[in-house]
């Protein structure tokens, strides 16, 4: 829960809630506001046994350490591709997968209209060293050229897939093909439920 405006509009009984439940897992760690005291950090009990009844007190819960205490750069925060996904303009799914991919891996690629902002997340199809270059497109931002293709596939309960010779794909693995090559071409396991997203680069397989 964060910015003025998510403020404003929070319910400060169930602010108050968030509170109660902090409350009750610190006090299961007994030296926590001890040590929070001698890190200057001396409004920690009042805030956690400070009931939440308007506005004031929404904010100051906020801006506590119970809530705003997760370490992010100012570009993953509030970074807009096509420099840093910040986590105000990406889905978390999606931009979670920045603090936990291999170096090697890339997760935001450009999409082949290559129009500013039409930047994209892709995930592998299956698991390293496997030898498919299939990518999956996680996420497109609304209006993009993919973007009727991933919502299609949601509604299918498919995966829009790029094939491995895609731009979008070379772009994610670049880090882990040889400059000279690019990764053979490997195919979905024909189903019954496949189908063609688009008729040049992307295929549907079913959700594993």
């Amino acid at each position: 829960m964060e910015d003025s405006s998510r403020r404003v509009c929070a319910d400060p009984g169930k602010v108050d809630r968030l509170r109660q439940d902090a409350a009750e897992l610190v006090d299961a760690f007994p030296l926590t506001l001890p040590a929070l005291a001698e890190l200057d950090y001396k409004r920690a009990e009042v805030l956690l046994r400070t009931p939440i009844k308007e506005v004031d007190g929404v904010e100051a819960w906020t801006d506590s350490l119970f809530n705003a205490c997760v370490p992010l750069s100012h570009g993953n925060h509030q970074g807009i591709l096509p420099s840093v996904p910040g986590e105000h303009h990406c889905p978390w799914p999606a931009k979670g997968a920045d603090f936990v991919r291999y170096d090697d891996f890339q997760v935001w690629v450009t999409l082949p209209d290559g129009t500013h902002g039409t930047h994209g997340a892709v995930a592998p199809v299956d698991r390293r060293g496997s030898g498919d270059g299939h990518v999956r497109l996680a996420f497109v931002l609304e209006g993009s050229a993919a973007a009727p293709a991933v919502a299609e596939a949601q509604d299918r309960g498919l995966m829009a897939v790029l094939p491995p010779n895609s731009d979008v794909a070379l772009h994610a693995f670049a880090q882990q093909v040889p400059p000279a090559g690019a990764p053979p071409p490997v195919h979905c396991r024909p189903t019954r439920h496949s189908a063609v997203a688009t008729p040049s680069a992307s295929v549907m397989c079913p959700k594993s």
